[in-house]
C-alpha cells in the first residue's frame, strides 16, 4: 500500500485552505484540489516535491511559472492567485480550480475534432498567447496536455492555457539570483511540438509558440502529428530538416476546406520569418474556416483584437491565379529543399560537435 501523501487533508497558510485530494502529478511536483471556506470556492494548488526544493534550477523555474502567470490577465490563461513558500519550505502556487478535460485526453477519447469545434478553441489559446507574448512571456511548451476545456461563458470549449513553467520571460521579470534558463544552445520543451529553432537550442520569439500551435491544430484536426517519427529524437530531427505532411493528404479520403492547409503549412515554415507574426495574425487567418456566429462569440470572450483584413490588391490577385500559385509552389519547394540542405549541413557539424539535440522532455503537469 502506497504512503499516505502528507498533503491530504492538511490545513495550509494559516488555515486558509484545505487539502482534500491530488488531482495530478508529475516530475516538478503535484496539484491538489483545494477547499477555500472563506471565500466558499475550490482552488487547485501546485506544490514543487519536496525532495526538489534544494534544486536551484527546479526551484527557479517553478518560480518562473508562478511569476510569469501572476503577470497574464486573460481569461483564456489559467488564473494564479498567490504564490509563496509553505512553511517547511514547499514551493506553492494557487490557482483556479477548472473541471473538465485537457485537449489531449479530449483528442484520445473522441477522436479528431471537426473543424467547427477545433478552430475556436485554438483562436482562444492565440487570445491567450498574444497577451503573453506583448508582455515578453514566450511559453515554450505548448502541447494539448497544456490546453484544457472546460465549460464557461456560455461556451463549452472554454479554453484555458496551462504550465508556463519553460516560459521565457525578460530578464527584468526574475528575481535576483533566479537561474536563467534561456542560454543559446540548451533546448526545453516537448519534442512532438517544438520548433525547428527550439529543436536547435536556438534564440526563440513568439513565433515559436505559433509553430507549436500549429502542430497542436494539425493533430486536434487529423489525430496524428505532421511526421511519421518513432522517438522523439526523430521527431526533433524531423521538425529542423523535413517538411511536414500537407494536412490533405495525412488521412485518406479526408478532405478539408480549400486554404485551411495553406493557412497550417504557413505556420509550420522552418523560417520563423515566413511564419505570422503573431498569434492575433495566426488567429485572424484561421476565422474564415469557423461558423460565423461560434467565431464572433469565441472572439468576443476569448479577447482577441483581430488585424484588419486587407484588400487584394491586382498584384495580389494576379500572384493567387492558378498558374501563379503553381510556380510559386514550385519555387516555394525548391527553397524549402536548399534551406534543408543548409539545415542538414549545420546539423551534422553541430552533432560532431557533440552540441546538438541535448533535449530535455519536459511532460509537466
Amino acid at each position: 500500500m502506497p504512503p499516505q501523501d502528507k498533503f491530504i487533508g492538511r490545513e495550509i497558510l494559516d488555515g486558509q485552505f484545505k487539502i482534500l485530494k491530488k488531482i495530478g502529478t508529475g516530475g516538478m511536483g503535484a496539484v491538489y484540489k483545494a477547499a477555500q471556506p472563506e471565500m466558499n470556492r475550490m482552488v487547485a494548488v501546485k506544490i514543487l516535491h519536496t525532495k526538489l526544493k534544494d534544486r536551484k534550477d527546479l526551484v527557479s523555474r517553478f518560480r518562473r511559472e508562478a511569476r510569469a502567470m501572476s503577470h497574464l490577465s486573460h481569461p483564456n490563461t489559467v488564473k494564479v492567485m498567490m504564490y509563496g513558500e509553505l512553511e517547511e519550505g514547499e514551493l506553492y502556487i494557487v490557482m483556479e480550480y477548472l473541471e473538465g478535460k485537457n485537449l489531449h485526453q479530449t483528442v484520445r477519447r473522441g477522436g479528431p475534432l471537426p473543424i467547427a469545434r477545433a478552430i475556436p478553441v485554438l483562436v482562444q489559446v492565440c487570445g491567450a498567447l498574444q497577451e503573453a507574448h506583448e508582455l515578453g512571456i514566450v511559453h515554450r511548451d505548448l502541447k494539448p496536455e497544456n490546453i484544457f476545456l472546460t465549460n464557461s461563458a456560455g461556451l463549452t470549449d472554454y479554453a484555458k492555457v496551462l504550465d508556463f513553467g519553460l516560459a521565457k520571460v525578460t530578464e527584468r521579470e526574475l528575481r535576483p539570483g533566479s537561474v536563467m534558463l534561456t542560454q543559446e544552445g540548451m533546448v526545453f520543451g516537448t519534442p512532438e511540438f517544438m520548433s525547428p529553432e527550439q529543436a536547435q537550442g536556438k534564440e526563440l520569439d513568439a513565433r515559436s509558440d505559433i509553430y507549436s500551435l500549429a502542430t497542436i491544430l494539425y493533430e486536434a484536426l487529423t489525430g496524428k502529428l505532421p511526421f511519421n517519427a518513432r522517438s522523439s529524437m526523430e521527431f526533433v530531427q524531423l521538425h529542423v530538416m523535413q517538411a511536414p505532411i500537407p494536412l490533405d493528404e495525412r488521412i485518406p479520403d479526408k478532405r478539408f476546406p480549400a486554404g485551411l492547409g495553406t493557412v497550417i503549412a504557413k505556420a509550420l515554415e522552418k523560417d520563423p520569418g515566413q511564419r505570422y507574426a503573431s498569434a492575433a495574425e495566426f488567429a485572424a487567418a484561421l476565422r474564415p474556416y469557423a461558423p460565423t456566429d461560434d467565431m464572433s462569440r469565441t472572439l468576443a470572450t476569448a479577447g482577441v483584437v483581430m488585424p484588419p483584413i486587407p484588400t487584394p490588391s491586382k498584384a495580389t490577385t494576379a500572384a493567387n491565379a492558378p498558374g501563379a500559385q503553381q510556380s510559386g509552389a514550385a519555387s516555394a519547394r525548391l527553397q524549402s529543399q536548399s534551406n534543408v540542405g543548409v539545415i542538414v549541413l549545420i546539423g551534422i557539424l553541430c552533432m560532431l560537435a557533440g552540441a546538438l539535440l541535448a533535449v530535455l522532455i519536459m511532460r509537466v503537469i
